[in-house]
């Protein structure tokens, strides 16, 4: 707290310190709103779908491209999205990336088939990666030392809430059936959310940007998209259509793909020029560990959570509303695990996500235990109170990875780095929800329920054991403390 009156001889007025301090506040609340209603609208409609489909005619395939329409289009734009902040403003791009979210989710709202729903989704999608680079990078330019990692704390514990809490959200307001508008009120309640962010995003956020950059990479914007949709549209769609060979060849090209862009990201860094990606903030160990780590997180959410939401309800046979005490329980544990991390992480740095990896590791492990031993007699206390305690551990690791990755990096550089960071949280997913085909319903047959299920779960957290021990021997390489003071 002490750092904003040292930085002169002279120390400013008492009232600009108390403005500047509320400046940043309200700073810090306008852009983890704008995260939270990214990190909902990911996962807002899981529950919704059966509703959509009963009221718009909606097929099957067309139910996954209402999900699968923004979660790619937010992968493929994020690298982008970062770089236009660096260029143009990070103040001005959130904005613009904010209300064309907000008018997108409008559009959502109204939407009378499926046709326009998927389009709005898009839409909503591009708008998503254009807003979302910009709070990592505008938490970085905006905090320093200590309040810089809470600041980033806050934006892991929202990240992580957003995405568990999404479903249960989605259940609530299309079973409340709001003033009669069934689902839609999952995309009408960001437009108040969303006009507010701009209101006072336009007063209150300041405005950074990469001065020394020169002008976008329209070649690199179009290799690093058609990589990344090259490998992340496979891994949707792949498992519902048995992983036939096109998948595996459409992922090859994709990574060749990926390698080109690498190439010509160097020769234009070698030209002196202005690159998409600053490769030199590859060089730090502790950003491309913090990378690595950021990608496994992101694979284990997409395996993990999609597991046992089946698991609950198939397995189990709980009711959507006992499952929703799973996942409440699960948000509670992260929200205390990121205050405990918040508190920790300056002076222990890297090791308190490796115990919060260990810690989730070891309940799942017995966990596993619990299932094999109770069978679907365990009920909902039993299957939700874990979830306490495996919140608690990821939330331990969800809030400091973002300080401990991108806390050294230079201002210049935030939203290049932010928008790489967010796109490995997206492929991790992306992965993540395709190889739980592989290590879940490869298992099961259609309507399979009870036992079966249980049995299929309780393997597939070996998988997600062993992600979380991976990942906390990838956490050596970031650092020991994030200040030394």
């Amino acid at each position: 707290m002490s750092h904003d009156t040292h930085q002169t001889i002279s120390s400013p007025p008492q009232g600009a310190v108390r403005a500047a301090g509320r400046t940043r506040v309200v700073t810090l609340a306008v852009v983890l709103t704008a995260e939270l209603m990214n990190a909902l609208d990911g996962s807002v409609v899981y529950t919704a779908l059966p509703t959509i489909a009963a009221d718009t005619g909606a097929t099957t395939a067309a139910l996954q491209w209402i999900h699968a329409a923004y979660t790619l289009t937010f992968a493929l734009g994020l690298i982008t999205g970062g770089r236009l902040g660096d260029l143009y403003g990070r103040r001005r791009v959130f904005l613009t990336g904010t209300a064309v979210f907000t008018l997108a989710s409008l559009l959502c709202g109204i939407a009378t088939g499926p046709e326009l729903l998927i389009a709005a989704r898009v839409l909503q999608g591009a708008a998503a990666a254009a807003m979302v680079p910009q709070v990592l990078a505008t938490l970085h330019v905006t905090f320093n030392d200590g309040s810089r990692a809470k600041a980033f704390g806050l934006y892991g514990t929202v990240m992580s809430l957003g995405s568990v809490t999404g479903p249960v959200l989605g259940g609530v307001l299309t079973q409340a059936d709001l003033f009669g508008l069934g689902w839609r009120p999952i995309f009408l309640i960001n437009l108040p959310i969303g006009i507010g962010a701009v209101v006072l995003g336009r007063r209150f956020l300041p405005e950074s940007r990469d001065r020394a950059a020169r002008r976008l990479d329209p070649c690199g914007m179009l290799l690093s998209a058609l990589g990344l949709l090259l490998i992340t549209l496979p891994l949707t769609v792949g498992g519902d259509h048995g992983w036939p060979a096109w998948t595996f060849a459409t992922m090859g090209t994709g990574l060749l793909i990926v390698a080109l862009f690498v190439a010509q990201q160097k020769a234009k860094t070698r030209q002196g020029d202005s690159p998409l990606v600053v490769l030199s903030l590859f060089t730090g160990r502790a950003f491309s560990a913090g990378l690595a780590t950021q990608l496994a997180f992101g694979l284990l959410s997409g395996v993990f959570f999609l597991s046992w939401s089946l698991f609950i309800q198939d397995g189990l046979g709980l009711t959507p509303g006992q499952a929703a005490a799973g996942f409440v329980s699960a948000s509670l544990g992260e929200m205390g695990g990121a205050w405990f991390a918040m508190s920790l992480v300056a002076r222990y740095g890297r090791a308190v996500p490796q115990a919060g990896a260990l810690l989730a590791a070891a309940t799942l492990a017995g966990y596993h235990q619990l299932i094999t031993t109770e069978g679907t007699g365990m009920g909902t206390v039993l299957a939700a109170a874990p979830m306490l305690v495996v919140g608690l551990g990821l939330g331990m690791i969800g809030a400091p990875l973002a300080d401990l990755t991108l806390g050294r990096v230079p201002n210049k550089d935030a939203g290049s780095a932010s928008g790489l960071f967010n796109t490995a949280t997206q492929l991790g997913i992306a992965l993540g929800t395709a190889l739980t085909s592989v290590i879940l319903f490869n298992h099961l047959s259609a309507g399979t329920r009870g036992p079966a299920v249980n049995t299929a779960f309780a393997t597939s957290l070996w998988y997600v054991i062993g992600t979380l021990i991976t990942m906390s021997v990838l956490m050596l390489l970031l650092p020991k403390a994030t200040h030394s003071s």
